[in-house]
């Protein structure tokens, strides 16, 4: 479903034109970078560790092969990825079978917020991707902590109109 949005697609921001496509696996180190290139995700073990490529490519393939997910990067004019978000529809019985778009991970290099790539990046997504994907519904959780980006989504036009909740599912081991 996600392979209907028209991608590459060129966004506006502050250093210039910017691209928004798909990733895919060759971005695995960059994306790895992007992840760990911020406190928060850092503290939880992104770190960009050779040993944890294996998790990451993992995830990214399982990601990649549904339709109902993409990860979408940012290049900036010399192809370095410079952003990143993972988007996920999905189809719903509430609000009238309502299908909503999440929006998770979106990391922006840290010396490059505030050029407007973020802000881009989102009016893309409620601008073009939920009125193509049929969604009604826009929706993204942020963690607590993250201030400056609450400010940011609701400059956006985003309402913090819910609690959110996470249950940490104890780790198995397999085998």
């Amino acid at each position: 479903m996600l392979a209907s949005l028209d991608l590459p697609t060129a966004l506006d921001s502050r250093l210039g034109p910017v691209v928004l496509r798909r990733a895919g696996v060759a971005d695995l180190a960059a994306l790895m970078e992007l992840l760990s290139d911020d406190t928060i995700s850092a503290s939880r073990g992104d770190v960009a560790s050779a040993d944890d490529e294996p998790a990451y490519r993992a995830a990214l393939e399982e990601i990649l092969g549904d339709t109902g997910n993409d990860l979408l990067v940012v290049g900036d004019g010399d192809g370095r990825l410079v952003a990143t978000m993972q988007l996920t529809r999905i189809p719903g019985m509430a609000r009238r079978g309502s299908t909503r778009l999440l929006v998770e991970a979106v990391r922006v290099r840290s010396d490059l917020r505030s050029a407007g790539i973020g802000g881009a990046m989102m009016r893309w997504v409620t601008e073009v991707a939920a009125p193509t994907l049929g969604s009604s519904l826009v929706q993204l959780t942020s963690d607590a902590a993250r201030v400056d980006a609450h400010r940011f989504y609701e400059r956006l036009g985003f309402a913090a109109s819910h609690v959110g909740f996470k249950y940490r599912v104890p780790r198995v081991e397999q085998g």
